[in-house]
């Protein structure tokens, strides 16, 4: 899950590195974010079979709730696509932020359950790495795979339209930006 974020939002700055496809080409930039979000979908997938692959090993089965993956992945794919468009926009502006944002994901992988199921942890620090979105979306991945149990239902009736809501969000001030690219580059 972190790494399908990490990738998304790590390429997102340096989308537009290609002056050509802003000033000469008349291409649907929009798309860009879309292809890295699904370049990091694919590698995601990639890793899930290989989890899978052990999961068989290790139990002989995998649960039939991984069916339930698809739903609870989609909020972290409109989430990430967001984010792209937002990232991608403001790395036109701003040529030091892939620094920033590479920090960022040192910080935030460790502050994403990662390593750690969230109950590890102490009660008074899960509430606030639940205010993470990653936390509830590795959580619930756990939770169908590796638990054998469906996704909470307070997820997936707030994490689809949010992230929804992110998306058509990031997509219009990408859009509003977009028009300032061929003037800074």
């Amino acid at each position: 899950m972190f790494n399908l974020f990490a990738e998304c939002v790590g390429k997102a700055p340096t989308l537009f590195s290609q002056p050509s496809y802003i000033t000469k080409v008349v291409f649907p930039l929009e798309v860009l974010s879309a292809v890295a979000v699904g370049a990091a979908g694919f590698h995601a997938c990639t890793s899930l079979a290989v989890l899978a692959g052990f999961e068989l090993i290790a139990t002989g089965s995998i649960p039939a709730t991984a069916l339930w993956l698809p739903v609870v992945w989609l909020p972290l794919a409109l989430g990430c696509l967001a984010l792209c468009w937002l990232l991608s926009a403001l790395g036109v502006f701003l040529r030091d932020l892939p620094q920033l944002v590479s920090v960022g994901l040192s910080v935030l992988m460790f502050l994403s359950a990662v390593f750690y199921p969230i109950s590890a942890l102490p009660e008074r620090w899960q509430p606030l790495l639940l205010a993470n979105p990653l936390v509830l979306v590795i959580e619930q991945t756990r939770r169908v795979l590796v638990r054998g149990e469906a996704p909470g239902l307070l997820y997936l009736l707030a994490g689809i339209p949010l992230s929804w809501i992110a998306c058509e969000l990031g997509f219009r001030l990408f859009q509003k930006a977009r028009r300032g690219f061929a003037d800074v580059i």
